[in-house]
């Protein structure tokens, strides 16, 4: 997990621009460390925090591997962090786009800047709040004589953090790149990931108010309630080791070594973070009597209760979820299209859809397949059972309001009988599909 966290990526922040960079903004080192954290100087570039961590199952919101995150621990900054991103404006190829215009950078000086944010260079002050819709830059066509404003279209807002000048080899000429740098604050919300050290990756389902936690005897208060589902069938047996060694390091002061087999039978890494613990007036195994934050009445197990470093890994619930009502739909299908950045629906498949089906639910599967995805109107000739046959046949004018033209079946000597059915648009062309090679469809319309 150390390679998907969200720590430190470098100590030149300042003066790089990627185009996406992430960083933990409260970092700690770890009190539990093996020798190649140290050898490789992994604490110049932290990437986690020193939990509290209390093993228990507690709401029911800590179910399948979520975790419950301590409110007032997110309050004082526990896990904060920020995504920094790089946009490059390169007036150079909006000149090509526009047919070789002369543009520039700035504002011209009759327009209202102050209505628009920027300032007199065209850019946002830094340290600008950005929403979506807000003017974003401007430049300057110097053969039209008029200002283009462009505008801020991301539904995430951002701090404007840098303004870097791109120039020339020379130092000369017109500026014609620039990169904005924006930084946009992510501070741990329901669905984003943590894990441990040990692979003990987790949700955070829930931010539960400090004043329904549980409690220790001596008031301390949790920052992660971890479900003990989590160790029977992972047997992580490091991070229980780690919860003891962790605990014991914040008594004593100490960073302990957790370098592998430095233990052996005879001589234990429970035994001797035990005694640590013993010898600080805790509990030998590292439990402790708790106390429920909602009854104020004592638990009636101990509780294992220690110190685990976690990590914020970059998988953010920001950054990967899709919700759709309406929007666009596919020219050719009429079904939703498909891509979080077209605002596309998720695809509901042939395992969906028998899942559905055995469950019974018919007005279900209707809604999904049918109302909610491509639902449209047909003229069916009943005599010949034809989808494409179906025709308007615009009849001589009358002179009156009342239009002479009717549907009629092309197949039909007669005209046919033509209904309004409703049907899938993706069996339509289906239909039209078939007919181009040959084949007829025909519906039954007893």
């Amino acid at each position: 997990m150390g390679k998907q966290t969200m720590g430190t990526p470098a100590h030149s922040l300042p003066y790089r621009m990627d185009h996406k960079l992430y960083k933990l903004q409260t970092p700690q080192v770890p009190m539990v460390r093996p020798y190649a954290h140290d050898h490789l100087k992994i604490d110049n570039y932290p990437h986690g925090t020193n939990a509290v961590i209390c093993v228990i199952s507690y709401t029911g919101y800590d179910m399948e591997d979520a975790m419950i995150l301590n409110k007032a621990s997110y309050e004082r900054g526990f896990a904060h962090a920020s995504v920094y991103k790089t946009e490059l404006i390169d007036l150079q190829s909006i000149s090509k786009d526009r047919g070789g215009a002369n543009l520039q950078f700035g504002v011209l000086p009759g327009d209202n800047t102050a209505k628009t944010g920027l300032e007199g260079n065209g850019f946002p002050p830094i340290g600008a709040y950005l929403q979506e819709g807000d003017a974003f830059y401007s430049y300057v066509d110097l053969d039209a004589g008029v200002s283009k404003v462009s505008y801020y279209k991301s539904i995430e807002p951002a701090y404007l953090e840098q303004i870097k000048l791109l120039g020339d080899e020379s130092g000369e000429g017109r500026l014609q790149r620039v990169f904005l740098k924006l930084r946009v604050n992510r501070n741990p919300i329901i669905g984003d990931k943590f894990a441990s050290r040990h692979g003990q990756k987790g949700i955070c389902s829930q931010k539960w108010p400090v004043e329904n936690m549980p409690f220790t005897e001596s008031g301390m208060v949790p920052d992660i309630i971890f479900n003990p589902h989590g160790y029977p069938s992972r047997m992580t047996i490091g991070m229980m080791i780690e919860t003891m060694a962790g605990k014991s390091a914040a008594l004593h002061g100490l960073c302990h070594d957790a370098t592998p087999f430095t233990f052996s039978e005879d001589n234990s890494a429970v035994d001797y973070f035990g005694r640590l613990l013993k010898k600080a007036g805790y509990n030998y195994y590292g439990n402790e009597r708790m106390y429920s934050g909602v009854t104020g009445r004592e638990f009636e197990a101990d509780i294992f209760f220690g110190v685990v470093y976690y990590q914020r890994l970059r998988h953010m619930v920001s950054d990967k979820f899709q919700v759709r009502t309406t929007g666009p739909i596919d020219i050719v299908t009429h079904q939703p299209v498909k891509g979080r950045k077209r605002a596309g629906g998720i695809r509901f498949g042939e395992m969906e859809r028998d899942s559905l089906l055995a469950h019974g639910s018919s007005f279900l599967l209707q809604d999904r397949l049918l109302n909610c995805s491509d639902r449209s109107l047909s003229r069916l000739c009943k005599k010949c059972g034809s989808l494409l046959s179906p025709m308007l046949v615009r009849g001589p004018s009358t002179g009156t309001t009342e239009s002479s033209s009717r549907w009629r079946c092309q197949v039909c000597s007669d005209g046919g009988q033509i209904e309004i059915i409703t049907v899938p648009y993706v069996f339509r062309y289906l239909v039209a599909e078939l007919a181009a090679m040959n084949i007829r469809v025909e519906l039954s319309t007893c």
